[in-house]
C-alpha cells in the first residue's frame, strides 16, 4: 500500500465507490465501499450504497444485511428501507417487501423508488388495484424507472 493509499479517507473510498456504481462497476464499486466501511464501520451511506450494489447484482440477501447493517446505524435513512424492500420482494417476500417500503415512505412520502417497489411487491401479491395506486404515485413524484 502507498503512502497515498494510507492517507485515503473512508469519504475518498466513499465516492470512488459511488464513481465505480455509476459507471456499473459493481464488484469494484463493493470493494470501494467495503474500504470505506473498514476506515470508519460507521458509515452508513457506504453500507447503503454497499446493498444496493448488491442489489443490482441479484445478490439480494447480502444487499439485505448491508441494508440492515445501514438501518442499524441510522433507522431514519429512508432509502434504505426502500431497497430492502426492492432485494425482499426479488426473494418472494412480498408482505415483508411491502412493510420495508411503508417505513420508507412514512419516513419520506416523497421517495418515488419507495412508492415504485410497493406497487411491485402489491401486484406479485395479486393487489393490482393497490399497486396501481402506488405506481401512479411513483409516476406523480417522477419515477422514470
Amino acid at each position: 500500500m502507498t503512502s497515498a493509499q494510507c492517507q485515503e479517507t473512508a469519504e475518498d473510498w466513499y465516492n470512488k465507490g459511488n464513481t465505480l456504481y455509476g459507471q456499473g462497476k459493481y464488484d469494484e464499486a463493493i470493494q470501494a465501499y467495503d474500504k470505506a466501511i473498514e476506515i470508519d464501520p460507521q458509515s452508513v451511506l457506504a453500507w447503503n450504497n454497499k446493498g444496493d450494489a448488491l442489489r443490482n447484482q441479484g445478490k439480494y440477501n447480502e444487499a439485505i444485511q448491508a441494508l440492515d447493517k445501514a438501518l442499524e446505524i441510522k433507522p431514519q435513512l429512508a432509502d434504505a428501507w426502500s431497497q430492502k424492500g426492492a432485494a425482499l420482494r426479488k426473494l418472494g417476500k412480498y408482505d415483508e417487501a411491502i412493510k420495508a417500503c411503508n417505513e420508507a415512505i412514512r419516513l419520506d412520502p416523497n421517495l418515488a423508488e419507495a412508492w415504485n417497489n410497493k406497487g411491485s411487491a402489491l401486484k406479485a401479491l395479486g393487489n393490482t388495484t393497490e399497486a396501481d395506486t402506488a405506481f401512479a404515485k411513483a409516476r406523480e413524484l417522477g419515477y422514470m424507472g
